[in-house]
């Protein structure tokens, strides 16, 4: 069954692309935040000698919506995708765009990790404090874990579809489907609903405090629940926004009020974060843990969902035109995300000792990881087999009239 309404014009899509390109640029914030986190005790596998509770807020912000934005763009993206290559060439090009690098990319990046790690052992703040070397299941997925986890939600998503095909051939199941769908994203309450699973396995996992957000499955070759119901569900919002793209309207029309409820949700959920980590060591609190845990779950739950719909207003408000800049680095973003990690942690481990301010490692690290970051991508990644691989396509050399040279 096709898609009930048609597609807006097609620069609308351009948002959504860099949206997606943007949650995985805001990944590598992310990390070059992470050592600079106060954090007792330290989670990452180093802490710099200057945190910072900006950087900190920074992070969790980040952290809220992220990847359910783009676990969201992956759904929406793979329908269209599915529609325009059918079963076989989607597979093919999942296969080489997701499983290709997965395989050839994580042995180079997880030794190169390895040993900065290894390095970062040799102070006082840092090492990592996982047991090695891990028995399977448990597998450092790293970084590359959303990759992982996409293939999963491609073959999850292939057998669902062709289920309700066989069981479903008139259509009567996915139009009523449909105009669920429609009726909840043009509601009131559209942001929340989607929330609701994912707010429940809070509520569920006794072990679960907001700094967590959504378990990922980094080290692990079986995807824990939480993921599989935060970002899966995200997954199928995507793919269901694409049946009916002029839903799209709707949240774009509400970008404001999502975005004030967005800070206002994120703050509160902060500062319940903080109140948490410190609350064995404070027995006079009004509320119990257990109080506390799950009005932090519920306000979480709905701060990830408010915020990705926020976010995704954002774009399409003011990002709908095309753009040169955007356009490129949405190519580039999958190429850095993919190669960022060791960089940024030799740089978190070459800078964790100097007595400077941690705003001022941080933007030192961010530039000195992302330009020579860009430019392999442009000399080695753009024009040649790789970016062929990655992006689908190979971008081609334009000579212009004045004898410049643009990419295609």
């Amino acid at each position: 069954m096709s898609a009930s309404t048609a597609a807006p014009a097609s620069e609308r899509l351009h948002a959504l692309d860099a949206l997606r390109g943007g949650a995985l640029l805001l990944g590598i914030v992310l990390h070059a935040a992470m050592s600079f986190v106060p954090a007792t005790p330290r989670f990452w596998f180093i802490q710099d000698t200057h945190p910072s509770l900006l950087l900190g807020l920074l992070t969790f912000t980040i952290h809220v919506f992220r990847m359910t934005a783009f676990f969201l763009m992956a759904g929406f993206f793979a329908r269209m995708s599915f529609h325009r290559r059918g079963t076989q060439g989607f597979v093919r090009d999942r296969l080489q765009r997701i499983g290709l690098p997965l395989v050839i990319g994580w042995p180079i990046l997880f030794t190169l990790m390895s040993l900065i790690a290894i390095w970062a052992s040799h102070f006082p703040n840092g090492g990592w404090s996982r047991s090695w070397p891990p028995v399977l299941p448990n597998f450092p997925l790293t970084h590359l874990w959303f990759i992982y986890v996409l293939l999963e939600l491609y073959a999850a998503m292939l057998l669902l579809r062709s289920a309700f095909a066989w069981l479903d051939a008139s259509g009567t199941w996915r139009a009523a489907i449909d105009r669920l769908f429609a009726g909840i994203m043009r509601g009131p309450l559209a942001a929340l609903v989607p929330a609701i699973p994912i707010g429940i396995a809070f509520c569920l996992d006794q072990r679960w405090i907001n700094v967590m957000g959504v378990r990922t499955p980094d080290q692990s070759l079986i995807t824990n629940a939480q993921a599989w119901i935060g970002f899966g569900t995200a997954f199928g919002v995507g793919w269901l926004l694409h049946r009916q793209i002029d839903l799209l309207r709707t949240i774009e029309r509400r970008w404001l009020p999502h975005l004030l409820l967005a800070f206002g949700l994120i703050l509160i959920s902060f500062v319940l974060s903080g109140v948490m980590l410190s609350a064995s060591g404070a027995p006079t609190l009004p509320v119990s843990f257990a109080t506390l845990r799950l009005v932090s779950a519920v306000l979480y739950a709905a701060a990830i969902w408010i915020s990705v719909f926020a976010v995704m207003g954002l774009a399409l408000r003011f990002m709908s035109g095309f753009s040169l800049t955007w356009r490129y680095l949405a190519d580039a973003s999958y190429w850095l995300y993919l190669i960022h990690m060791p960089i940024v942690m030799a740089l978190q481990v070459m800078l964790s000792q100097l007595d400077w301010p941690g705003l001022i490692k941080f933007a030192i690290i961010l530039v000195v990881a992302i330009l020579p970051m860009l430019a392999s991508y442009h000399l080695l990644v753009r024009f040649t087999l790789v970016g062929a691989v990655l992006n689908g396509r190979r971008a081609e050399k334009r000579i212009l009239p004045h004898g410049g040279i643009a990419a295609a």
